[in-house]
């Protein structure tokens, strides 16, 4: 198989060594749809082209967008929102966001999408599976801070995980300050965006085995469904509010940053 095609097997024997039996290679190619996953790839587009072509020709799906007259086509933004559904959601934001901005966008992702190796131009990668802590986390740091000093947009999930139901309701946990932090130190307007969007109910039933188990503290069960969750995004529409930049220098010493990012969380849930 050629190298830029997705490979289960090569993903698991990375993170987990060589000892990975062969049913459960097979049972993970199933899950993740390797094979659907690589006729995408075969479409021939990177980059935003190739956000775009999945969501709007491969699932045909359809994403009605507010406030977009809101941005400077020229801007350079901290663009934060609700992470609804994991798949959809961030191809939606790349092209949208992407189209507008004449490209210059970057978004925060699990190391696990970096086997997608025609959206890594995009990425700025997160790995939260491997196994062992290294010298992975002091190069994230030089990485964002490379792309908040840089002229390219950054999209960011600031709850750092997919929505989840607690209570009865379905929405985010509680958001991480670094986009507060970051924006001011890099003199950045935030931009606020929900995204209004849900998974199937066995990703929630999966999340919810997964904590009570235990397991969720080594590989999230319900993450393993991403995939699927986004084949089932086809033929369906939904809807992406944007809301009016919030100038950096709002962010000042009248309230701690991680207050700020749970108020910017709530203006999100408003729009």
């Amino acid at each position: 198989m050629e190298d830029k095609y997705v490979s289960v097997e090569r993903l698991l024997r990375d993170r987990l060594g060589n000892k990975v039996p062969g049913w459960a290679i097979w049972l993970a190619r199933h899950i993740l749809h390797e094979k659907w996953l690589n006729k995408c790839i075969d479409r021939g587009f990177t980059g935003i082209d190739f956000a775009e072509d999945t969501s709007r020709n491969y699932l045909n799906v359809k994403v009605q967008v507010e406030g977009l007259e809101n941005l400077d086509k020229n801007g350079r933004y901290t663009i934060v929102a609700n992470h609804s559904q994991g798949g959809n959601d961030s191809l939606a934001l790349l092209y949208v966001f992407g189209r507008h901005l004449n490209g210059e966008v970057r978004i925060m992702a699990n190391e696990l999408l970096m086997e997608l190796k025609p959206l890594r131009s995009c990425f700025v990668a997160v790995d939260k599976l491997r196994v062992t802590k290294d010298a992975s986390y002091r190069s994230l740091s030089q990485q964002t801070d490379a792309i908040f000093g840089s002229n390219a947009s950054m999209i960011l999930y600031p709850a750092g995980r997919v929505s989840r139901r607690k209570h009865g309701k379905i929405q985010d946990v509680e958001w991480h300050k670094t986009f507060v932090t970051k924006s001011v130190q890099f003199q950045r307007d935030v931009v606020p965006v929900h995204f209004y969007g849900r998974n199937t109910w066995r990703f929630y039933f999966l999340d919810w085995l997964g904590s009570v188990t235990g397991i969720n503290k080594k590989v999230p069960l319900s993450t393993l469904l991403l995939v699927d969750e986004l084949k089932r995004t086809r033929n369906k529409t939904y809807r992406m509010v944007i809301g009016k930049p919030i100038p950096w220098t709002t962010f000042d010493n009248s309230r701690r940053p991680a207050e700020w990012a749970a108020w910017v969380k709530e203006l999100v849930y408003s729009l």
